[in-house]
């Protein structure tokens, strides 16, 4: 199954073509590799990165869907990952920057 009709069925984006968009713009990775083409094959099986928001949600693919039905049974094809353990890009920016040269007496 291509990656953004895969997308578009779980619910991840609204519609094919804004899947599309992300994939282009290099958003998505599948098996920790950048994916930048939208006919790019998925399986049961693999691992897919995703930006969402202001997170990242990192899925494993379970099953491929056979249509775009209710969330309930988008949800049923993968499991996240790492859950409790995604880090939102809002708190990282919000974080203050450490001094890398904090405590060096040479100048």
């Amino acid at each position: 199954m291509r990656i953004d009709l895969l997308l578009c069925r779980l619910r991840f984006f609204k519609s094919r073509s804004l899947a599309q968009r992300m994939i282009a713009q290099g958003h998505v990775r599948r098996n920790r590799v950048r994916v930048t083409r939208a006919d790019q094959a998925i399986f049961a099986g693999d691992v897919l990165t995703l930006p969402l928001g202001a997170s990242v949600k990192v899925i494993e693919i379970l099953a491929l869907p056979i249509r775009r039905g209710p969330a309930a049974e988008a949800q049923s094809c993968y499991r996240e990952l790492d859950a409790g353990a995604s880090i939102a890009v809002a708190d990282i920016i919000r974080r203050p920057l450490v001094d890398q040269f904090e405590g060096n007496t040479h100048t």
